[in-house]
């Protein structure tokens, strides 16, 4: 099914099919609930998805720890996040009476802000350039909300967004796939991770018990492919403590049980309780799927999370082209 959906979309070998683009900051365009049907319409959401599943297909039985090429742009990336990661440390949580949203984290968004063009400016080639202010938008609204001091799946979509406009212009090429979800995509987990630590953020829009993960989404999804064809490791293995502190340095998907279960008390059904029913679901490939029809319907069709989705050049609101 993935297959036919991704025609539409655009997918990392959009080489510089951009290079006649108008460049433009990104803006919101869904304002109300029924300007949903625009962004299932859009191109953006047709590339946006079609990003998606192409990653999707391409990790499927593969280990992090598998030998893949590592671009230069791919290198300029994790230099990037490793500036995010350096901020972090520079920038201590300060003493206030509210345990959560630690308002230094508003001293960290405030560089990023500054600093987001001229990141991004050096992760691109020079003729690349132009594209830069529209790139760093979706950095921005990557990394969490600084007024609620949260951070959720719109967030991490954005994230994603980010990847695919590289993509789009080019910087990032069909032989980087491994390397954008098993170095970019994870490294920058780590560092969401360690902001929501540091920080003590607020889950976006989380659905509580009955939510998949307060902060994730697209790492099950992937991680799930990681699983597909696994000879051994079954679904309902990721519940045991012993299989995920053994494989979870190989496996997307284990390394987000490991960070659900050092951050929660008490037991899993009842703190994870969707993750806990996708343990009974008999193999990966069906788990996979699974989630990507979820995550349509849980996150990319949910007004709460699309009103705040910025359109573009790159990514844009007008409808797929027939």
């Amino acid at each position: 099914m993935a297959e036919t959906e991704q025609q539409g979309g655009s997918t990392p070998e959009d080489e510089a099919a951009e290079a006649n683009t108008t460049f433009m900051v990104p803006k919101k365009e869904i304002s109300m609930v029924p300007d949903m049907g625009k962004w299932k319409r859009s191109q953006a959401y047709a590339d946006y998805m079609g990003f998606i599943l192409t990653l999707n297909e391409g990790i499927k039985g593969k280990k992090l720890t598998s030998e893949y090429k590592v671009s230069e742009t791919v290198e300029k990336l994790l230099d990037l996040l490793g500036t995010l990661d350096r901020w972090i440390n520079e920038t201590p949580p300060v003493d206030q009476p509210s345990r959560f949203g630690n308002k230094a984290y508003r001293t960290w968004y405030a560089k990023l802000e500054q600093e987001a063009e001229a990141l991004v400016s050096a992760v691109l080639c020079a003729d690349k350039h132009p594209a830069a202010p529209e790139i760093a938008v979706y950095l921005k609204e990557a990394v969490g909300n600084s007024t609620r001091i949260d951070y959720g799946t719109g967030h991490e979509a954005a994230f994603a967004a980010f990847l695919c406009c590289l993509c789009k212009v080019g910087a990032l090429r069909v032989d980087d796939q491994l390397a954008i979800v098993f170095k970019v995509f994870n490294r920058y987990l780590e560092v969401m991770r360690k902001l929501q630590r540091y920080y003590r953020m607020e889950p976006a829009g989380s659905q509580g018990v009955w939510g998949l993960d307060d902060f994730q989404f697209l790492p099950f999804i992937w991680g799930s492919a990681q699983f597909v064809d696994h000879p051994t490791l079954e679904p309902r293995h990721f519940i045991d403590e012993k299989v995920v502190n053994e494989y979870h340095p190989d496996y997307m998907f284990l390394e987000c049980i490991k960070f659900i279960n050092e951050m929660k008390t008490g037991p899993f059904a009842e703190h994870s309780n969707q993750l806990w029913n996708i343990s009974a679901v008999p193999s990966w490939s069906k788990v996979n799927q699974g989630l990507i029809r979820m995550y349509k319907a849980e996150c990319l069709e949910k007004f709460p999370v699309i009103q705040h989705f910025k359109f573009g050049s790159l990514l844009s609101i007008e409808p797929t082209k027939p």
